[in-house]
């Protein structure tokens, strides 16, 4: 059972930053691909990023490119979402997820196929 914890939400103005973590616990955390989504009020939750095993691949929503970059540390078995120049509409719970089964081809993007998650981390950003 992998279990996954995050930490380092916030309330901050327009243009701040924050550093998401996320503690991975229970698998082995060096064979899952890892990815963050996020959930605003009311809507759907969203994909932010993803990053594989390695790290020698990553992927970002439209939405936050140039702004987030995504991370892992195998050796802590931890990931961050380093999140700069934040905006109200960034305003979500931000939850972590591993993909126990990574497509040798592609960083899914989609919920349906990460099959664990954590509790969630709210990031507020006020105007």
């Amino acid at each position: 059972q992998v279990q996954l914890v995050e930490s380092g939400g916030g309330l901050v103005q327009t243009g701040g930053s924050l550093r998401l973590s996320c503690a991975a616990s229970g698998g082995t955390f060096t064979s899952y691909a890892m990815g963050w989504f996020r959930q605003a009020a009311g809507k759907e939750r969203q994909f932010v990023a993803a990053i594989t095993w390695s790290s020698r691949a990553t992927d970002y929503a439209d939405s936050v490119k140039g702004r987030f970059t995504i991370s892992r540390d195998n050796t802590k078995n931890t990931m961050y979402l380093e999140t700069n120049n934040l905006k109200p509409e960034d305003t979500a719970v931000y939850y972590c997820a591993a993909d126990l089964t990574p497509s040798s081809f592609y960083l899914a993007t989609g919920t349906a196929e990460y099959d664990y998650w954590g509790q969630g981390t709210q990031v507020t950003v006020s105007s």
